[in-house]
């Protein structure tokens, strides 16, 4: 599945959280409300993490780890929406950028890089 596929299906599940929040409470979630949610699951997922490396008793196992990464990578799906970022471009450049920083620390060496 593509960014962008994914990104459609984030948006889809968005817009009934949306529809959801207005029905149950009269509104939508803000944007700092969504990234309190991201936060959150972060948590989770660090405990999961923990749990995977036998350092803490979760329940649910690799099941919920998976679960907890999809969380993630959704939350960060809507915040790059809601603050306008393409995610795509974002990512392509941050990686060009990590790259180099990295390599340029590295010992030279006459395997290809990148």
């Amino acid at each position: 599945m593509s960014l962008d596929e994914l990104r459609q299906q984030a948006m889809r599940i968005h817009d009934l959280y949306d529809q959801l929040n207005l029905q149950e409470r009269g509104r939508v979630w803000t944007r700092e409300e969504f990234m309190l949610g991201f936060v959150g699951d972060v948590g989770d997922l660090a405990k999961l993490v923990m749990a995977a490396e036998g350092a803490r008793e979760v329940p649910g196992g690799r099941a919920a780890l998976e679960h907890e990464l999809a969380d993630c990578l959704w939350s960060v799906l809507i915040l790059a929406h809601r603050y306008d970022v393409d995610m795509e471009a974002a990512f392509h450049r941050t990686m060009a950028e990590l790259d180099t920083a990295i390599n340029a620390r590295l010992p030279d060496s006459e395997e290809p890089r990148g």
